[in-house]
């Protein structure tokens, strides 16, 4: 994989991460460069190029399926119990990729989640590698050996002795008229995709949790004004609150139901309601930011692992789940206080209690 000087980032030929040239670890193999995240993906390439890795006789101790902060604190852990495991994700960061602001995280009084999660990944592939892979999953299965298979995008299947599973959860949406016709022609979720629709202009801000406050901090300077729309009273932490109800550009609407997206090829207004009243309000907004919380991303495990009625994955004390051998950490269990900070302890706790179960069980996995 010859790369051509101009370009600045480049793809990592085992792990499929986009990495900055510059910054990457370069391996020179007749007259062709390889750029590699991290000196283990490199020593990984090189063990291919020489044909000392027979990947169909490989067998992980441990595959943990998504790269948020519970999926990369269980990498770490992993390394650092000397457990064979690779980290397979779609993506790196989560959630948390979004967060702007993280108040007394551990160690900071305020850090951003992408620079928090810059952090994390460092650590992930300098001091504590383990293999590592940015792709789909498609399949979780058990062999008939008892050791769990996994299916990636590109129908590769890789074979492990236990399952971690940290995919922590996807944004929910509202599901009323003009809400798909309008998406990124107006209607965004908790990102800015496009600023155009947002700035110098009226823009409405759905949800009452601590995400669609601090949409509202990040955004107020940039817009005419605010609508913050809940339908529920707001719910998020009450110093936000008490800062977003000082901004004179925002307009507050508690317990509104939210009836129809409207425009003529992009998005243009939208109509609300107050509950249990008769009487439509439409408001003109070239702009919608939706934040109204999230759902459990547990479609890979629904018909293994037993789930409550919120869809979360249900755990024990040591993240184990109703099926023997697989475990799940953070977000997506039903474990008390959805935070960056619990679903990292989560991650390194599911880990410890991975190997004791490894130990244990020897004799299962042939």
């Amino acid at each position: 994989m010859k790369m051509k000087s101009e370009e600045k980032y480049i793809i990592d030929p085992i792990c499929n991460m986009v990495i900055e040239k510059e910054n990457s670890i370069v391996l020179k193999l007749k007259n062709t460069d390889y750029f590699f995240c991290s000196e283990g993906c490199k020593k990984k390439f090189e063990q291919k190029r020489l044909n000392r890795v027979d990947e169909k006789l490989e067998i992980y101790d441990l595959i943990i399926i998504g790269g948020g902060p519970a999926g990369l604190t269980a990498g770490v852990y992993a390394s650092i119990l000397k457990l064979h495991a690779f980290l397979i994700s779609k993506e790196l960061g989560g959630q948390a990729i979004d967060s702007t602001k993280i108040e007394n995280y551990m160690g900071f009084d305020f850090i951003t989640g992408p620079e928090l999660i810059e952090k994390f990944h460092y650590q992930l592939v300098n001091s504590h590698f383990i293999d590592h892979l940015l792709s789909e999953v498609e399949i979780v299965e058990q062999a008939d050996d008892k050791n769990f298979v996994v299916t990636i995008a590109d129908s590769k299947k890789i074979k492990a002795k236990t399952i971690l599973l940290a995919t922590g959860m996807r944004r929910r949406k509202l599901n009323i008229p003009g809400e798909s016709e309008f998406q990124r022609k107006g209607i965004f979720y908790g990102s800015i995709q496009d600023v155009s629709y947002l700035q110098d202009n009226e823009i409405a801000i759905i949800g009452g949790g601590n995400s669609a406050l601090q949409l509202v901090e990040d955004l107020h300077e940039i817009s005419n004004k605010i609508y913050l729309i809940s339908d529920t009273v707001l719910t998020g932490d009450a110093t936000i609150i008490k800062r977003i109800k000082k901004i004179k550009t925002v307009e507050i609407f508690e317990e509104y139901k939210i009836e129809k997206f409207i425009g003529d090829k992009v998005l243009s207004g939208v109509s609300i309601r107050k509950k249990g009243g008769r009487v439509s309000k439409l408001l003109p907004v070239s702009g919608v930011q939706i934040a109204i919380g999230l759902k459990p991303d547990t479609s890979l495990v629904t018909k293994l692992v037993d789930l409550n009625d919120k869809g979360e994955i249900l755990i024990n004390q040591d993240c184990s789940t109703s099926y023997p051998g697989i475990f799940a950490a953070g977000d997506v269990t039903n474990v008390f206080g959805k935070r960056i900070i619990i679903a990292s302890g989560e991650g390194a706790k599911a880990v410890l209690a991975l190997k004791k179960f490894i130990i244990n069980n020897k004799h299962l996995k042939k």
